[in-house]
């Protein structure tokens, strides 16, 4: 069990049989020997131990459930050959000592957590990677890597697939012939509305596997998915997304409608704030109600389709938030309402302290680390802010990820 949550709770009425055959030596899924509600009661300790040290009042953890398999959107496969024939499955650090320079390659055969037809893509795609293997299989460009994304009803889908590869580019014979293999698996997989190809450098023991930059290779069929937050009843409104293939998006389709709804349901004001702000995940909700809406994000595709939104209340500014928070300070405008989603780096003390200048009346961290949270908390609160509600979603069932909610207020 991860050293960070408290093995003292656990009783012989929260264990579990793990669903998946690859747990324990697949690494992802670190909670799926435990029932769901010892899995929560486990990530609410952790969230509680971790925030004590600001010792101070906090509300009470609001939980919010999510159904534990088949909730994510995207999945990226890590492709090997295994008895001359191409698997995926993931990439795992040593077990025993987390050493991420020991990694191995684990072939997988389902993945419970994901959509079901994020796997059954997967499985069409293997099967026809080796009946078009004379083709598509050049010593110079290896595949190496399978994202699939998938709207939340699974009727449309995207594809990545990364190779490996000294060239800049592919060459027209290998490009021609890609070309007909998606034809082939769209024959096999209706809801596939388009595929792409990304090139990965050569693997060197020097870079990070996370921080390597693909460079765009050719495509087929759409530039990526429009994406419905809600909306999936009959009569229920929805707000639309446009994800270019392989931007960030958030990856539990069941809670979506509830994240968005704790972040924007019920907010209005003149000016709104949405920093770190992706695809607009939250910005096109909150220009329903605010007069303007700011968003920043500097990443692309993100930030391109950010700024394509057509609202003409929300404001795109591609940059990185401390850059513009830098900026903004001897601007006139302060926001009623800030947002920010950093990365799991969190927003750093920077960040907070420029946030604790513009003293906006409400602002909403969401949280992808609980690691990185109590810092920034500690800052804001400093500053005046109070932490009014608290909410922990389960955006990752099974494994040991949190993701927070803290509503501040002044």
């Amino acid at each position: 069990m991860p050293p960070h949550l408290n093995r003292d709770t656990i009783e012989p009425a929260d264990l579990a049989i793990p669903l998946c055959p690859h747990f324990g030596r697949c690494g992802g899924c670190q909670l799926q020997h435990l029932t769901y509600p010892a899995q929560l009661k486990l990530k609410a300790n952790q969230l509680h131990s971790l925030l004590a040290p600001l010792d101070i009042a906090l509300p009470e953890v609001q939980l919010h459930p999510s159904p534990p398999f088949a909730y994510r959107n995207r999945v990226r496969l890590t492709l090997g050959e295994v008895s001359d024939q191409m698997r995926a499955g993931y990439i795992r650090s040593d077990p025993q000592t987390r050493d991420e320079h020991s990694l191995s390659f684990l072939p997988i055969t389902q993945c419970p957590i994901a959509a079901p037809i994020l796997w059954r893509t997967a499985e069409a795609f293997l099967a026809l990677v080796d009946e078009h293997r004379a083709s598509l299989r050049p010593a110079q460009h290896i595949p190496d890597q399978l994202e699939l994304f998938t709207t939340a009803d699974e009727a449309r889908l995207q594809l990545t697939l990364y190779l490996r590869t000294p060239a800049k580019s592919l060459p027209k014979g290998l490009d021609a012939a890609f070309a007909v293999f998606w034809d082939a698996l769209r024959a096999r997989i209706p809801e596939l509305s388009g595929a792409g190809i990304a090139l990965l450098p050569p693997p060197s023991a020097e870079r990070s596997r996370r921080a390597e930059a693909a460079r765009p290779g050719p495509s087929w069929g759409g530039a990526g998915l429009n994406y419905r937050v809600g909306g999936l009843v009959a009569g229920a409104a929805g707000t639309d997304y446009w994800v270019p293939r392989g931007a960030f998006f958030q990856a539990n389709r069941y809670l979506l409608p509830e994240l968005l709804a704790l972040v924007t349901a019920n907010r209005t004001g003149s000016l709104a704030w949405d920093l770190y702000a992706g695809v607009g995940l939250f910005s096109r909700a909150l220009a329903r109600t605010f007069a303007r809406v700011t968003a920043v994000e500097a990443a692309e595709p993100a930030s391109t389709a950010l700024a394509s939104t057509g609202l003409a209340n929300l404001h795109a500014i591609k940059a990185n938030t401390v850059d513009y928070l830098r900026a903004a300070v001897i601007d006139r405008d302060r926001p009623d309402l800030v947002i920010l989603d950093p990365p799991r780096t969190g927003a750093g003390p920077e960040v907070s302290a420029l946030l604790a200048r513009f003293a906006a009346p409400m602002l909403i961290y969401v949280s992808c680390s609980p690691q990185t949270l109590p810092a920034d908390l500690k800052v804001l609160i400093a500053s005046g802010y109070r932490v009014a509600e608290l909410h922990l979603l389960d955006l990752f069932p099974q494994t040991t990820h949190i993701e927070t909610i803290a509503i501040l207020t002044r």
